[in-house]
């Protein structure tokens, strides 16, 4: 295992690894609290490596669990067992949403060391009768404020039952709000509480910024377009929006301006997610419009900029948002679109962190007054879409009811030149729009009648007057007499 760390280029361990891995490797149960990007996972991973190194899993009996609230985090969860594990033997399983159960069903019946899961697909291979969880030996609740935040808590209670009391349960989150932390003690045995960090406070190679805008989504949409292209030293970034609708309306917008952006939500299938993903890892992408399930432990380390679109409702999001970048040491920015209907938030994610956020370019009271018309993302109707009202029409309909009086006071010095263009205009749009709906007729008539005759044809006229034959009226069948009436011996009328 020192190997494989050497290998990853680690020499130092951080705060929250040196203060939770001795107690880890006692069996104590923790509670970890530290900054996003400081190497939480690497504190459980590690300790439980070495504690894996005796013993041997047997088929669907996981000797851990690990639990994840996203598919995205677990994955990367899993990518950290393989590197920092790559000279152990053991077994790792991965049981999130969106693959097949029989491909993990597969991994169970050889055997798994390591469970990663959702708690949804555990639960789901658990009633399946795919798992027995009587032999986990440790279990691992990450990200925990968020599990029980996102409404897994009667999932986590029914999975901690079906595990042995006598288990090492370890908690680590960036944030741990009093009405979680009581939460949590239900799941903890006299635990050891790590604290590196203040919590919820967010990492000082961060920059903080509030940008005021408008609350048109159009607007903001200007503005994050103006502050992107602001940025000199953006290498890369990630945009966070509230709901999964503005995502894919963002997405669309900024990839009509020219923007080398991808998407990623919660509704996305996972393959979709996961190559989404990885193609801003790759830097195939600049730029990643994301909802909050970006915005919990991944890790991807060299993230320049975020910038969160709409302003986090709970103010904890925000420290994991903008603990996106500034990882590692490295130095990063965050810029937040705010709003008029947003102060409440702002205030509570300042309250949060402890410290004032500056503004660019001025706060809300040093706004401009919004522009009318100025959407040009918003394609303009035309008279059909409008139902069949022109400018011209809305023009004379409001001229002749609320302008009428008005009108009467004005002298025939005082008419614009516009108005007479108008009036003189109006019957020449009249007339071709008169002309235009004959020369659609025309085509109907002929479809109608189905017969599709030659421009030269004389058969044409024949038609045209078959209801005004002045000639004389054909007895029986005229001249043309079929040959078979005029076989001999046939009788005579």
């Amino acid at each position: 295992m020192l190997s494989a760390v050497a290998d990853a280029g680690y020499t130092i361990p951080t705060p929250i690894q040196a203060g939770a891995i001795p107690f880890a490797l006692e069996r104590r149960d923790i509670c970890g609290i530290a900054q996003t990007g400081t190497g939480k996972t690497a504190s459980f991973v590690l300790p439980m490596l070495s504690l894996l190194e005796k013993g041997r899993a047997r088929a669907r009996m996981p000797r851990t669990l690990i639990l994840e609230p996203t598919r995205e985090l677990a994955a990367q969860v899993a990518e950290n067992f393989e590197k920092y594990g790559k000279n152990h033997r053991l077994n790792v399983a991965l049981l999130i949403g969106g693959v097949s159960f029989e491909d993990q069903d597969r991994k169970l019946e050889r055997g798994a060391d390591v469970l990663i899961c959702t708690p949804g697909r555990l639960l789901d291979h658990f009633e399946r009768g795919k798992l027995l969880m009587s032999g986990v030996e440790i279990l691992v609740i990450d990200e925990a404020d968020r599990m029980l935040d996102m409404g897994f808590i009667p999932d986590i209670e029914r999975i901690a039952k079906m595990i042995p009391f006598t288990r090492q349960t370890l908690f680590f989150s960036a944030t741990m709000p009093p009405e979680i932390q009581k939460l949590a003690d239900r799941f903890l045995q006299n635990p050891e509480r790590i604290e590196v960090a203040k919590p919820a406070s967010a990492a000082k190679t961060v920059t903080q910024r509030f940008v005021a805008s408008h609350s048109k989504d159009y607007e903001k949409r200007a503005v994050l377009r103006e502050l992107v292209r602001a940025q000199t030293e953006l290498k890369n970034a990630i945009i966070f929006c509230n709901r999964k609708k503005d995502v894919a309306d963002l997405f669309r917008s900024l990839e009509r301006h020219g923007f080398s952006v991808g998407a990623l939500h919660g509704d996305m299938d996972q393959r979709s997610r996961t190559m989404m993903l990885q193609s801003f890892r790759d830097g195939n992408l600049q730029l990643l419009v994301a909802s909050d399930v970006a915005a919990r432990g991944l890790d991807i380390p060299d993230v320049s900029h975020v910038f969160n679109f709409d302003v986090p409702i709970h103010s904890e999001d925000y420290v994991h948002r903008i603990g996106r970048t500034g990882r590692a040491g490295r130095s990063g920015a965050a810029f937040t679109l705010v709003t008029k209907r947003d102060t409440k938030f702002v205030d509570a994610i300042e309250k949060l962190i402890g410290e004032k956020v500056e503004w660019q370019n001025g706060d809300l009271n040093s706004l401009p007054p919004a522009e009318e018309g100025k959407d040009s993302e918003r394609p303009r109707r035309n008279s059909r879409e409008r139902g069949g009202r022109d400018d011209r029409g809305e023009k004379d309909r409001g001229r002749g009811r609320g302008s009428r009086g008005a009108a009467s006071h004005k002298s025939d010095n005082d008419i614009q030149d516009n108005d007479v263009q108008v009036i003189q205009a109006a019957p020449v749009k009249a007339d071709i729009v008169k002309n235009e709906r004959k020369a659609e007729q025309k085509p109907q008539n002929n479809a109608r009648n189905n017969r599709p005759y030659p421009a030269n044809d004389d058969s044409r006229d024949r038609r045209r007057h078959r209801d005004h034959d002045d000639g004389p009226t054909p007895i029986g069948f005229g001249d043309d007499i079929p040959a078979f009436m005029l076989i001999a011996g046939s009788a005579k009328v």
